[in-house]
């Protein structure tokens, strides 16, 4: 299937040369503090969604576990290293990409609770530990993950020699997994360091401009679209929920990993044991928990469902058409959006932090997660994005400007 997961993350998919070195590169700094770091020391990878982050850690995992494995040469062999993500959608690539490679085994892959409820027993410690998706460890207990310290971080650097990790702070969604970069920071200044910022979009085959109409959009403001916005890139505005259904559906009969997706903000309306979205003549049930070893994505039937950033996050899609849920409207008069935060739907969200405790700070961090929502769900879509709103006032704009960008490209 054309941008499946497994191939996007397969140690196959050649790097460009910048991605070698960088690999090259924090090689040379895990070997060089296995062989004289006295302390953990911190490899810190920063970029935005899309930006190649995680096909460098699998490719750099991969070469870690074939010196440990198979080259009696290497200052690796011999080592015990694992991979760790927090995102059971995504872990279940990885542990699929495990099976050609003999350096790679299932087992060296682990949600991050699992590694440390385990190696706590054992009182064991591993050479490396590898974090995708570092933005998403926990920053507090969390009972119902089986998880009983502070931050999920700490634990694994306690039980590391050198550990990398991968970051984007627009991909913060929930309390109990509350990042900034300084309190990330705060962490890895602690030890022997060093970082890379990640830039250029691999994903998304749209404009620099549009990516920064979409960087804007999230960020709260509505601006004109840009004249290239439709440039090797398939972007629309709906004022038409079902019709933008139909579109994407012909799209995934034609080629493939093409889904409706949408932010919170439905009330819960089961309707034989579902939880549906509804937006005039559209009705689709949101994504069911998925129990199998594929990605939601990547399971024909889900065409049929509305994706949430719990089951996309991390993925490539074909074409997406997102709804902007009624947690995101236009402020009127203006050319601002603003954050109904009493429609949240996701209570999951905002659990209770007692180290949050200044109200002003507590609500900036969740309008600015629920932006960071509609971030990940924006970028997705490889070859086109299609978008409708809730809101009518909104959905009145951003078709407005979306006519009056044809009129002005044609």
């Amino acid at each position: 299937m054309e941008n499946s997961a497994l191939k996007k993350l397969s140690p196959l998919k050649p790097l460009t040369t910048d991605q070698k070195q960088l690999v090259a590169n924090i090689i040379d700094f895990t070997i060089s503090h296995l062989q004289t770091g006295h302390t953990p020391a911190i490899y810190t990878i920063y970029g935005d969604a899309g930006t190649g982050k995680s096909v460098v850690l699998s490719h750099l995992f991969q070469q870690i576990q074939a010196a440990a494995r198979l080259d009696h040469s290497s200052p690796l062999y011999g080592s015990k290293n694992v991979f760790l993500v927090n995102h059971p959608e995504v872990l279940k690539v990885y542990k699929e990409i495990a099976g050609p490679f003999k350096e790679l085994l299932k087992k060296d892959y682990y949600r991050p609770t699992s590694f440390i409820n385990q190696i706590e027993k054992t009182g064991e410690q591993v050479d490396v530990a590898v974090i995708d998706e570092a933005h998403l460890l926990l920053s507090k207990a969390d009972h119902y993950n089986n998880f009983y310290h502070d931050n999920q971080l700490i634990e694994i650097i306690k039980h590391a020699k050198v550990v990398i990790i991968v970051f984007d702070q627009y991909q913060v969604l929930r309390m109990k997994a509350f990042w900034t970069p300084e309190r990330l920071q705060a962490i890895v200044n602690q030890y022997p360091h060093q970082s890379t910022y990640l830039t250029h979009q691999f994903r998304m085959t749209a404009s620099d401009e549009l990516l920064s109409w979409f960087n804007q959009f999230t960020a709260g403001e509505i601006t004109p679209f840009p004249n290239n916005s439709r440039d090797h890139y398939d972007f629309r505005i709906y004022d038409n929920a079902e019709l933008m259904r139909q579109a994407i559906f012909r799209r995934n009969q034609k080629v493939g990993l093409s889904r409706i997706l949408s932010t919170s903000g439905y009330p819960s309306t089961l309707d034989g044991g579902k939880h549906y979205i509804v937006e005039g003549q559209f009705k689709m049930p949101w994504d069911q928990y998925n129990f199998t070893s594929t990605p939601w994505a990547e399971i024909p039937e889900t065409i049929h469902e509305v994706g949430s950033i719990y089951t996309c996050q991390g993925f490539d899609l074909n074409y997406t058409g997102i709804i902007i849920g009624p947690i995101i409207s236009q402020i009127p008069n203006t050319n601002q959006l603003q954050v109904n935060l009493d429609r949240v739907t996701d209570t999951e969200m905002f659990k209770r932090r007692d180290d949050l405790t200044n109200p002003v700070e507590i609500e900036q961090s969740k309008r600015q997660m629920i932006m960071n929502a509609l971030n990940v769900i924006l970028k997705r879509g490889v070859r086109g994005t299609y978008l409708y709103a809730h809101d009518p006032l909104l959905r009145t704009t951003l078709n407005q400007n979306y006519q009056t960008f044809l009129r002005r490209t044609r």
